[in-house]
């Protein structure tokens, strides 16, 4: 069964260096992993995230997207850092995921920003909030400064080593776990009895 993994970007240019640094990582994994590679770029969904934070009720296209997300073998998620920490749009499309989705998925959390006094939001930021989702965060993050894009070397090498350091992490922890199950045909039948025993529960008549 093949194995996908995906990019969720919050750059809000076009183009973009956070969408940039995303297609590098799944790139670098991808070659590790024979995986699919697929991406959602969340600036073409900031209207129907916000309609769905104010409704209660996701659009086709948003849903399509967490569908994507949720059903991943692994996430790249990127985002721009604005105020030392990541953007609204970033924080509000995982506000919309369904408890407990991403629990044990591996994730690559990365950012970008104008200068290097933001890279520690990783840390405090980023990392927090995918732990407090029970996903699986990869310990190598990439943050990638301006001065990063075309820079041979620096404190912790350059940024092609940070990015293959990282895609390698995710390589693995992708390729030691089962792949994600096919979607289900949405006309399949499945008797009552049996979708309480996927649950654990134990009907009685």
């Amino acid at each position: 069964m093949s194995r996908t993994l995906v990019v969720v970007s919050a750059g809000l240019s076009s183009p973009s260096s956070t969408r940039l640094l995303g297609d590098r990582l799944a790139q670098a994994a991808a070659r590790e992993t024979g995986a699919a590679i697929e991406v959602v770029e969340l600036r073409d969904l900031a209207t129907d995230i916000a309609n769905n934070l104010v409704t209660g009720f996701p659009s086709p296209k948003l849903g399509d997207a967490v569908e994507t997300v949720t059903r991943a073998d692994g996430l790249i998620v990127v985002t721009p850092i604005f105020n030392a920490s990541y953007s609204g749009l970033f924080k509000s499309f995982f506000d919309v995921i369904e408890a407990g989705s991403l629990q044990g998925k591996p994730v690559l959390i990365a950012a970008t920003a104008g200068t290097a006094r933001h890279s520690l939001a990783l840390e405090f930021a980023l990392r927090p909030l995918f732990a407090y989702l029970r996903a699986d965060v990869m310990p190598t993050a990439v943050f990638a400064a301006s001065e990063d894009w075309g820079a041979s070397d620096g404190p912790d090498g350059d940024l092609t080593a940070r990015i293959e350091r990282a895609a390698g992490e995710l390589a693995a922890a992708v390729s030691g776990r089962p792949a994600a199950p096919a979607v289900a045909d949405e006309d399949e039948f499945v008797p009552f009895d049996q979708q309480l025993a996927r649950l654990g529960i134990t009907s009685s008549r």
